[in-house]
């Protein structure tokens, strides 16, 4: 059986790791996805700016809903916030947790959807697909969809799950509005968007990045996400740190050596794989490994995958295809 090339320990192992990320810092930063550290940042700059644009020109982007007064919007993983929690300090928000394949949802979504565009800006509509943006559906901790949850002041304050018809559902919004209606300051015409300021922190560690030191970069970062766990960016660079450096101390021949039960060679290959642009092949290593092991070591494979979807964003096709197969092969 054959097994990683061991490598040194404790301060050696971090300086060689180091040393040789800086040598090939200009291939591992072009990566596809979110392991490229540079447009990582892209994208967080992009959800931040997404993030406080005024209402309507969010209501008019493609997919944001259907309905011109913006009764019925389409909620994703980075404008939740904003979208839902946010929105739901000035008027109701119905939060419709759904997915292309649930017959259910399909008999649901358009009685919503009637509702909210006769509901005159009483209430919102957020439509989420579950597979696209599995991190909502975990949040809430949704068992079954289709599920309803309506929040106000930034609280869910109740939820049903399955269909139910119309006159059911318009009794159940009556009942929560005469609740928290007073409380709610109502949708604004305009939103001003906030200027943005620099975190001096994130900006010291972005220089460490970029000049080569990704340990030192690595612990600033640790240390923003530990002090501040609500802090999506450091958290995200974190990860992605944690991965590059791993995955560079692997010996890229595993990928070819590693046997088919050994989960240290298995994850290890996986590693190469997805640093060398392959997630989909790095994902079905993995997924390969959850078939064929049990107890502690299939724990621990299905742990590491759910890791390394991190490393994306959840709407990826190749995401959304991985956690079927995922589910496929534990269930």
């Amino acid at each position: 059986m054959t097994r990683p090339t061991p490598r040194p320990q404790g301060n050696a192992a971090r300086a060689q790791a180091a040393a040789a990320a800086r040598q090939q810092a200009a291939a591992t930063v072009a990566m596809s996805g979110a392991v490229d550290l540079s447009a990582l940042k892209e994208r967080a700059d992009a959800q931040r700016a997404q993030a406080h644009q005024p209402v309507k020109a969010q209501q008019q982007a493609p997919g944001g809903g259907g309905s011109a007064g913006g009764s019925v919007i389409d909620v994703t993983d980075a404008t939740f916030e904003t979208e839902v929690l946010s929105r739901s300090t000035r008027q109701l928000v119905l939060v419709d947790l759904w997915a292309e394949w649930c017959g259910p949802c399909k008999q649901l979504s358009p009685v919503l959807e009637k509702l909210a565009n006769a509901s005159g800006g009483t209430w919102v509509l957020a439509k989420i697909d579950v597979d696209s943006n599995p991190q909502i559906a975990q949040a809430f901790g949704v068992q079954s969809i289709p599920t309803v949850v309506a929040l106000a002041a930034g609280q869910p304050v109740a939820a049903f799950n399955g269909v139910r018809s119309e006159a059911e559902i318009s009794d159940w919004i009556d009942q929560i509005l005469a609740q928290v209606g007073g409380a709610l300051a109502g949708a604004p015409e305009v939103d001003v968007e906030p200027e943005s300021v620099d975190d001096p922190r994130m900006v010291a560690a972005e220089d460490k990045m970029n000049a080569g030191d990704f340990d030192g970069a690595l612990a600033d970062y640790r240390a923003i996400a530990e002090a501040e766990p609500d802090n999506v960016e450091a958290s995200s660079l974190v990860r992605n740190l944690e991965f590059m450096l791993r995955a560079q101390a692997h010996d890229p021949s595993i990928v070819q050596n590693a046997a088919p039960g050994d989960v240290d060679a298995q994850l290890a290959a996986a590693d190469v794989l997805l640093l060398g642009q392959d997630p989909e092949g790095a994902f079905d290593r993995i997924i390969a490994l959850v078939k064929v092991t049990s107890g502690d070591d299939r724990t621990r494979a299905r742990t590491r995958l759910l890791e390394l979807f991190e490393l994306f964003d959840p709407a990826e096709p190749f995401v959304v295809a991985a956690r079927r197969k995922l589910a496929a092969a534990l269930f």
